[in-house]
């Protein structure tokens, strides 16, 4: 069963270009030349899905990264937040009979999901394979039993 499914529909990529677009818009400078073609964005966005097993108990998250080698990204986990980031830097060249064709990726990315809070970092793990980062921790932390405190 799918909890959520995040940036796999056309209208969240657009509303998030619209929204980055407007942001732009209110905090750099005007340029110089406007051009009515849309410009390359610096930021990725990686898409993600995101599926609970609540039998299993457990959550995986996958990130789309092609292209991106796993020396590249890193996962962090602060404030019930897991936060996969990286960069890419790729270009290739290509000569085909007189003419060269260059093509160059290059970026910043940064995408966040929610975990339960008392999930340790070492109930999380991850794996990529042919771009597609795996992640996944356990969708509730145990439950605690409770304490009893004597009354001194």
């Amino acid at each position: 069963m799918s909890l959520f499914n995040l940036f796999n529909d056309s209208f969240f990529s657009d509303f998030d270009r619209m929204f980055d677009e407007a942001f732009a818009r209110r905090t750099a400078s005007p340029p110089a030349i406007k051009s009515s073609q849309a410009v390359a964005p610096s930021v990725l966005r990686p898409r993600i899905d995101v599926h609970e097993d609540k039998e299993k108990n457990l959550v995986t998250a996958t990130f789309e990264l092609p292209g991106i080698n796993k020396q590249d990204v890193s996962i962090d986990v602060h404030d019930s937040f897991l936060t996969v980031s990286g960069e890419t830097k790729t270009e290739t060249n290509r000569d085909e009979g007189g003419v060269v064709l260059r093509e160059r990726r290059y970026g910043k990315f940064s995408r966040s999901v929610p975990v339960p809070e008392g999930v340790k970092p070492e109930d999380i793990k991850a794996a990529m394979e042919n771009g597609v980062l795996t992640v996944t921790y356990p969708r509730q932390s145990a439950q605690r039993a409770p304490k009893r405190i004597t009354i001194a």
